[in-house]
Parts: structure tokens; C-alpha cells; sequence
């Protein structure tokens, strides 16, 4: 896997987003902020002071991020950063893209033609036999098929596009298996197929990580077909994930009677496209496969030499004084502060590193209380 990142940069990069109070949003703010990971390393401890921190920020060792190198690597894995030429494309476009992943298997099927099937843990019989036949069918077509590795429609799409490529997410680490009864499947993925997860090696998954895992199945997709779903369910929040991130989202409609089918039929009264087989996918997405989609062109993210602005106590008195403990729109605090946007990016930097702001979603900032 080839990288235009020089070994300290690559470092810098692991060792950034392991850091304390780093984040996807932030990690890609300071790489724009100062152009490289060494740089932005150098700088963290100031700007975590600058924010007001009560104490040292932790910074993560080197030694650290090379344990995780290595680590990854004997598990049969490889790191990448944001930034390596092996990096998926899809996900360096997202809003964040996500700083570091792991993949363990064969990096090429995360580019191309690829579809996510997913749906609910304890699913029905029939919809695990519509997961299977469509996943099977959509593999015959040159589509590689991703899922999340969970019980029931999951399980399904992975075991019948074993031959033909499929790509598990996970919520853990490469090393962690999760739920235990696919430990073989797990295993089968990584050896024919492959396995991709943002989560450090040793890391057991946790109700927090699953919705990461959710964004990146979306994110390595040009769609998203939901196969059984309640109304309140992962498969939903990777739905939606779906939208935000421009991609399709279809679903198989199932009996009224049924909670497992509530949630795909909503997405069908919302607008989501009825499916009910891979014929019915390949023909909605005529447009992806042929002229409709096109692959943007991810931002680069070579180093660069850092450009950071300078913010004077007096504008940045402004935008502490634009900011509250309601969630605000970064646009507004731009407004209401009338600094230019380097500059309130740079003090929310600041205060996020210290662990005074919180991130919410809609790009909204909030100050936490006591801060």
C-alpha cells in the first residue's frame, strides 16, 4: 500500500487523531488549520492552554502509535491514514472523512461498485432469504456487497457474497469479534474478503461506536438497501447516513403486521425507492453504474506548510462571547463575532482541544457547562 505521506507524517497523523479531545471534525480542522500532522501535533498542548484547559492536554506517544502499527499489522491488518494514496476515496469525501481505519483483507474491494445490504439482528426467515438472494444476485453483477457483520440480514448478505467480494464493517477492533457466532464468517471475510473499522486493535465495541460503524458503511457505498427494520434501529441511522452523504437508499417493503418491516416501509412513505430484488437495485442504479454518478473528487489532504492564522485577544473575546450552552451554527457565531471563518475555526479549536466545546450535529457548536 503505497502512501505520499512521509513515515514522521504518517506518525503524526496516528498519534493526532489518538490524541485527547480529537475527533474527526477536528482532526480534519487542524490538518487545514496548519497543513500537516507534525506541525498540529507540535501546537497541541498551546492550543488546548489557549482554550483554557485546567490541566495538560494528553498527547498520544509516539510509542504509542507505534504499538498500533505493529499490533495491526500481526493481526494481519494494515492503518490508514487520512491521506495515503490507498485511502478509500469514498470515505476521504465524507463531512468528516474519518481520520485513521483499519483494514484487514483486500483494500481494492473497498473502491468500485459497491452496495450495502442491511437490516434487522433478528430477522425473519424470508428476510434473510431476500438478504441472501440479493446479495448473491447483486455479486453476479460485479457488485461487491457491504454490511455490518451483525446476527440476521447481516449475516445473510455477507455468507452469500463470500465468492463474489463483500466488506465488513465492524464496531470493534480488527481483532475483536463481534458477535461471537460469526467468529468463522469473521475470519472467512478477512481472508477472502475485507474488513474495515476506524476502531483501535483491543477495542470491544460499544453501544458509541456503532453509529461510526453505521457512517462508514454508508460512506464506502454508492447505496444502501434496507431489508427489515424497526422504526427505531441502526439500519435507520445508516439510512440517513445515507442521505447526508448523497448516496441511494432503497427498501424492501414488508407486512404492516410485522415491527421488523415498520422501518423500511416508513423509508418507502418518505420516498425511498420500493425494491424487492436485485434486478430492481441494478435498474435504479443505471444512473451510478453508467453516466448519473460520478465519483467526486476527494480534497487532497497532502501536507502542506502550515498557514495558521493569527487571532487577536480581542476578536476571539468576540466569539467566546457569541458562543452559549444552546447549540449554535458556526455560521452564525461568524456572523454575530464578525471575525473571518480561519479564525473562529481556530478558537473553537482551541476550545475543543480543552474540553470546554461540544460538537453537535448540523456543524453546531455548544459550551459545555462549568467552562
Amino acid at each position: 500500500m503505497s502512501s505520499p505521506l512521509s513515515p514522521p507524517e504518517r506518525l503524526a497523523r496516528l498519534r493526532l487523531a489518538r490524541s485527547e479531545n480529537v475527533g474527526p471534525v477536528t482532526f480534519r480542522d487542524l490538518l487545514d488549520h496548519f497543513g500537516n500532522a507534525v506541525a498540529a501535533l507540535d501546537a497541541l498542548p498551546d492550543l488546548a492552554a489557549r482554550g483554557g484547559a485546567k490541566r495538560a492536554m494528553k498527547v498520544a506517544p509516539a510509542a504509542d502509535a507505534e504499538a498500533e502499527i505493529a499490533t495491526t499489522r500481526k493481526i494481519g491488518g494494515e492503518l490508514l491514514v487520512l491521506g495515503d494514496d490507498a485511502f478509500p476515496a469514498r470515505l476521504a469525501t465524507l463531512d468528516p472523512p474519518p481520520p485513521v481505519i483499519a483494514v484487514a483483507g483486500d483494500i481494492a474491494l473497498t473502491s468500485g461498485k459497491l452496495v450495502a445490504i442491511v437490516g434487522s439482528r433478528n430477522a425473519s426467515a424470508a428476510g434473510r432469504r431476500i438478504a441472501g438472494e440479493m446479495a448473491e444476485a447483486l455479486g453476479a453483477e460485479g457488485v461487491t456487497v457491504v454490511s455490518g457483520l451483525a446476527r440476521g440480514i447481516d449475516t445473510a448478505a455477507h455468507r452469500a457474497s463470500l465468492r463474489t467480494g463483500t466488506v465488513a464493517v465492524l464496531a470493534g477492533g480488527l481483532d475483536i469479534v463481534y458477535p461471537e457466532e460469526n467468529r468463522e464468517l469473521q475470519n472467512t471475510i478477512a481472508a477472502e474478503g475485507a474488513l474495515v473499522t476506524e476502531m483501535p486493535p483491543g477495542t470491544s465495541p460499544q453501544a458509541r461506536h456503532f453509529p461510526r460503524r453505521n457512517r462508514l458503511i454508508s460512506g464506502l457505498s454508492l447505496a444502501v438497501v434496507v431489508v427489515e427494520a424497526a422504526l427505531r434501529s441502526g439500519s435507520l441511522i445508516t439510512a440517513r447516513f445515507a442521505l447526508e452523504q448523497g448516496r441511494d437508499v432503497f427498501a424492501v417493503p414488508g407486512s404492516p403486521l410485522d415491527p421488523r418491516a415498520q422501518g423500511a416501509n416508513k423509508l418507502i412513505k418518505d420516498g425511498a425507492p420500493l425494491v424487492e430484488n436485485a434486478a430492481d437495485v441494478i435498474a435504479a442504479l443505471s444512473g451510478p453504474f453508467g453516466n448519473r454518478f460520478r465519483e467526486p473528487e476527494p480534497p487532497s489532504y497532502a501536507p502542506r506548510p502550515s498557514s495558521a492564522p493569527e487571532t487577536g485577544e480581542t476578536v476571539r473575546r468576540k466569539i467566546l462571547a457569541a458562543l452559549g450552552p444552546t447549540p449554535t451554527p458556526v455560521d452564525d457565531i461568524v456572523r454575530q463575532s464578525g471575525a473571518a471563518v480561519p479564525q473562529v475555526r481556530a478558537v473553537l479549536l482551541e476550545l475543543e482541544l480543552a474540553g470546554r466545546l461540544h460538537r453537535d450535529p448540523g456543524d453546531r457548536v455548544s459550551l459545555l457547562p462549568d467552562s
